[in-house]
């Protein structure tokens, strides 16, 4: 039985951001919150910060600053607050109690923006699966747990439905949702093993979220993505086949951008978009280079890396917008084989990325000296598609090529070599 659909008539949420901070300036992390507000469409009209040694556990605020920030709500007409961390489910109740308001944290804002970028079946799926199970930890004991889910940030989703329904019927529906992401994970398994046994690369984009990875796939491969200056601009990967300067044909694929203070749960229920990162021979990391904050996203785009077990193969590190100016206090990237100034938007710079590419892949390739009978020309594709030609003779006899080609291929051809 299909569940019914409920619109989102809910007027524009206008919100006070908080934030404590702790050991580390926070301002860079309440200004990205702000831009995560604006991009899932609620108006900003305060930012409030409290020093603490440590997050309040039961109300993330000290008593005396949630008074002020009650007194703030009152004064600036409010409708809710959103924290800059994942508040428990015992500091959510305890501060609507408190402030008599909707109270969202970052992870609910994200998994919002989610719910509106996502359109691929898979993508719907990964999120309403990760929403589900952060909103069942957060239904035991509180009605108006439910209540509050009446629309706005947190309820948006595949299907935008409203959660009148108890703990059982949501654990029902999350069952049926890993099924369905197990079939998918199941079907882009065997995209993966049949691209393995082609043996065409896998260059994957990476990068915090909103430093231009899909203005590089549109630049490089002529694709039609999503580019908007918003954060999570686009959330489903999209691959696209790239022909490399010597002939050669790699894939490429972008995708979701990281973030600070990214769930680790969250992380979990995207790996299967993730892993294009895992599975790649190469990885583009793409760097906003006019950002303040460089540092910092570089450290969040490895730190997840290593959570996804994807490091450990060559890196080439974009800094990118140059077009606009990038900064001249660039970082040094150690784990990068080689660093670039670049601009998606006008494809300067691109044309030493790609033949670096070329150049670590030619690397892990084999000189190939085949005479391939002309009742087989078809294994010419192969190589024409997968490695680069060096040189093509028409005898009597066959077609002499010599050419830098991959295991897979090198293997399938050995047959025809010439010792």
């Amino acid at each position: 039985m299909d569940e019914q659909l409920f619109e989102n008539t809910e007027p524009i949420e206008k919100v006070i951001l908080v934030g404590v901070e702790t050991d580390e300036n926070i301002e860079e992390s309440i200004d990205e919150l702000e831009e995560l507000a604006n991009t899932a469409g609620a108006v900003t009209l305060d930012k409030l910060i409290q020093k603490r040694e440590k997050i309040h556990p039961s109300t993330y605020l000290g008593k005396g600053k949630i008074e002020e920030l009650k007194n703030r709500i009152e004064e600036l007409g409010a409708t809710g607050i959103i924290c800059d961390d994942e508040l428990s489910p015992a500091q959510m109740r305890n501060l609507e109690k408190m402030l008599e308001c909707k109270v969202m944290d970052r992870t609910m804002l994200i998994l919002d923006i989610f719910a509106q970028r996502a359109k691929s079946k898979e993508g719907k799926i990964q999120v309403e699966l990760a929403q589900l199970r952060y909103q069942l930890s957060r239904l035991a004991g509180s009605g108006a747990a439910l209540s509050r889910l009446g629309g706005g940030i947190g309820t948006r989703g595949p299907g935008e439905k409203k959660l009148e329904t108890d703990r059982r019927h949501i654990r029902s529906r999350i069952g049926q949702l890993k099924a369905e992401l197990v079939e998918i994970e199941t079907h882009r398994e065997l995209i993966r093993s049949r691209r393995k046994k082609a043996g065409t690369p896998l260059i994957a984009i990476v990068g915090y979220t909103n430093a231009g990875k899909s203005t590089l796939l549109n630049t490089l491969s002529r694709a039609d993505v999503l580019a908007e200056n918003k954060l999570f601009a686009t959330l489903d990967p999209t691959t696209r086949s790239l022909i490399l300067p010597g002939g050669s044909e790699v894939l490429i694929t972008d995708t979701v951008g990281f973030i600070r203070k990214l769930p680790h749960h969250l992380i979990k229920a995207f790996r299967s978009t993730l892993e294009e990162a895992q599975y790649a021979d190469i990885l583009l990391h793409v760097v906003d280079g006019t950002s303040q904050s460089i540092e910092v996203h570089m450290k969040t785009v490895y730190e997840t890396l290593e959570k996804l077990n994807a490091l450990g193969k060559p890196i080439l590190t974009l800094y990118n917008k140059m077009d606009i100016g990038v900064s001249n206090h660039l970082p040094v990237d150690k784990k990068a084989e080689k660093t670039f100034k670049v601009s998606a938007k006008t494809s300067e710079g691109l044309n030493e990325v790609l033949s670096e590419i070329e150049n670590i892949l030619k690397a892990n390739r084999k000189i190939l000296k085949a005479l391939i009978p002309y009742s087989d020309t078809g294994m010419l594709q192969l190589i024409r598609g997968q490695g680069e030609k060096i040189l093509e003779e028409y005898r009597e006899d066959g077609i002499y090529i010599e050419a830098n080609v991959n295991e897979e291929v090198y293997r399938k051809l050995e047959k025809y070599m010439i010792k």
